[in-house]
């Protein structure tokens, strides 16, 4: 099949309903379903193999829709491993690349998934959709404000499908329990609260030296700020402000994104956040203790986030993937819904979720509930269909955005002392607020430069 042809495939199934994934209407267990053809399987570039990429080429390799073409990674030393990790799913090795752009000159290619440090996101998304590719993009979608707006606009200017990792929105579990408050059934809820703790310990200062053979530190710093290899800078990138913006944005923004879409929200008036790094001395920029508080008109949303408490619990894989509830007063990832009927306690990943009437005889009182699994794959099949049905996929890169923006506006807040910011929807700019404004978009240098006009 040439290439005119593939790509006319790919976008005339949608119509014929043949083609491409025709009939998965849920994911297949490893590779027991066979496309018609190897050509028609979707081709992809997985672009970052630490951590969730090396995952995501493993699952989108065991789909008998797809195949992974390239892996690509500024720190080469990584190939051996993940190249063989997916010639054994797939029975045949994807081509391994240093510079992510020799996947996106190749016309083959139908699309990206992006599992980088998070303040490559929006320049790889972008190059991306200019290259006539969809994407996958991790959370949280960008460094800033402005890039994730010129990411939106990207994928509308070039008709791409542009999902985002937060794979809570394909999870039937999440959308059940988003039908039970559109249902009436907890009431009015005027107050939410996103929980996000954890243990994340500081780090001490490390002189700078040369990067570890393989790795090209230049093109890993990309957009960021120019500096010589540290090893803190590469390990925990997560905690400063350079190349991210804290546990708030790094895993907080999926407890975000569930509260912001089962409540139907979109911007809030309002921003204040608080906190500091009060727990252990060392040089991570990011609060280890940050109160985030959103005002709506008729509600009230509040983030609260500690990095110091082993007793708080991160759900397993294996209570995610069983019917389990977490013990919620000390789960590390909820959601509490106050509803004037009653409390919705949801969880993420798979987790499930439960509402609490009024106890009797001092014992809970249940009323309703529902649970998992772990929505990885349901997610991966959104984003195969979509590209397939050229419907934006559920968790698609405008509500990604709006989602981030609450991290990232709790984030300015707290920067300048935790000052109230006034928020313009219209502008997704402060009111007011020239020196708050400034945060919105950061400095780039040469060539990793997220352009003006997309």
């Amino acid at each position: 099949m040439n290439e005119l042809t593939r790509r006319s495939f790919l976008k005339s199934s949608a119509t014929t309903g043949v083609g491409l994934g025709a009939g998965i209407l849920t994911l297949p267990t490893g590779r027991q379903a066979k496309a018609s053809s190897a050509n028609d399987r979707v081709r992809l570039a997985v672009i970052g193999l630490h951590g969730r990429g090396g995952v995501h080429a493993q699952k989108f390799a065991a789909r008998p829709d797809c195949e992974i073409a390239y892996l690509c990674d500024v720190d080469e030393s990584l190939f051996p491993q993940r190249v063989a990790e997916v010639e054994k799913i797939q029975h045949r090795a994807p081509k391994a690349t240093g510079d992510f752009r020799r996947a996106l000159d190749d016309k083959s290619i139908d699309a990206i998934i992006i599992a980088t440090p998070d303040h490559w996101h929006a320049l790889a998304t972008i190059w991306g959709c200019q290259a006539d590719k969809d994407v996958y993009v991790e959370k949280p979608i960008s460094h800033s404000p402005w890039e994730g707006r010129k990411m939106v606009e990207a994928a509308r200017r070039y008709d791409r499908i542009v999902e985002v990792g937060t794979q809570n929105r394909s999870a039937p579990y999440v959308i059940e329990a988003k039908d039970y408050i559109a249902s009436g059934k907890l009431g009015s809820i005027h107050m939410v609260r996103v929980i996000n703790q954890k243990l994340w310990s500081n780090v001490p200062a490390v002189t700078n030296r040369d990067p570890p053979p393989g790795l090209n530190w230049d093109m890993w710093t990309g957009p960021a700020p120019q500096s010589g290899y540290n090893q803190n800078y590469h390990h925990c990138w997560n905690h400063f402000w350079r190349f991210s913006g804290g546990d708030i944005i790094n895993d907080g923004i999926h407890q975000m994104d569930i509260a912001r879409w089962v409540t139907g929200k979109t911007y809030p008036k309002s921003v204040y956040s608080t906190g500091g790094r009060f727990a252990q001395k060392g040089v991570l920029e990011s609060p280890d203790t940050q109160i985030a508080v959103f005002q709506y008109d008729d509600m009230v949303l509040s983030f609260e986030l500690t990095l110091y408490t082993p007793y708080m619990i991160k759900s397993d894989q294996a209570l995610r993937d069983s019917d389990m509830f977490p013990y919620w007063p000390q789960n590390s990832e909820r959601i509490e819904l106050y509803g004037s009927r009653g409390l919705m306690i949801l969880g993420r990943h798979g987790c499930g979720w439960q509402v609490f009437a009024h106890p009797k005889d001092r014992k809970p009182v249940i009323a309703a509930q529902g649970n998992g699994p772990f929505p990885d794959e349901v997610h991966f099949e959104n984003f195969i269909q979509s590209l397939r049905t050229r419907k934006r996929p559920n968790a698609d890169i405008e509500e990604g955005h709006r989602s981030t923006l609450m991290a990232q506006f709790a984030n300015i807040s707290y920067r300048l002392g935790g000052r109230k910011l006034i928020v313009d929807p219209k502008t997704e700019t402060f009111v007011g607020d020239s020196e708050a404004n400034g945060f919105l978009k950061r400095e780039y240098r040469s060539p990793w430069v997220v352009p003006e006009k997309v």
